[in-house]
């Protein structure tokens, strides 16, 4: 590491500590030539995935745009933001862990409407009419049946 005051390559840890969360390493350094202290930090570099788009465009990700997609999708619904700030974080883990250097869109989509339909049906139902596009109001009886379907208990017979 460079001693950002004189620019010499000598420089020693003096102290190491890791932070709270346990995802920064702060280290205090001392320069062997000037003899000038600076701290500097580690942190895990996590890469996103690329965001390929219907038209084949292709953008960086963004966590602000996926936590405004959920939230437009549940304003004035009844979620804690602890509940979208968990939604958030399982969608980039899911990302993550895919392992891929690009993910389409409606890879992306699919994501979200899975746990936009465990957080809250009708905010699964306002999103998934417009990444569906639906055309008229068939597709919007089809898309709360199959919310129903799914919270019918086990043992109910369709009538």
């Amino acid at each position: 590491m460079k001693c950002p005051y004189c620019h010499n390559d000598d420089t020693q840890v003096i102290d190491t500590r890791v932070s709270e969360e346990g995802n920064v390493m702060r280290r205090r350094r001392r320069c062997a030539h000037c003899d000038k202290r600076f701290t500097t930090y580690e942190r895990i570099e996590l890469i996103m995935p690329v965001i390929v788009k219907k038209n084949g465009s292709r953008s960086e990700y963004e966590s602000s745009k996926l936590r405004a997609s959920l939230m437009l999708a549940l304003r004035k619904r009844p979620v804690s933001a602890e509940a979208v700030d968990n939604a958030v974080q399982s969608i980039e883990e899911k990302l993550l862990a895919s392992g891929e250097r690009e993910i389409m869109s409606v890879q992306l989509g699919e994501l979200v409407m899975r746990e936009l339909k465990r957080l809250d049906k009708i905010a699964y139902i306002r999103f998934a009419s417009v990444y569906k596009s639906f055309e008229d109001i068939s597709e919007f009886a089809e898309a709360i049946q199959e919310v129903n379907v799914e919270n019918r208990p086990a043992g109910k017979n369709k009538k």
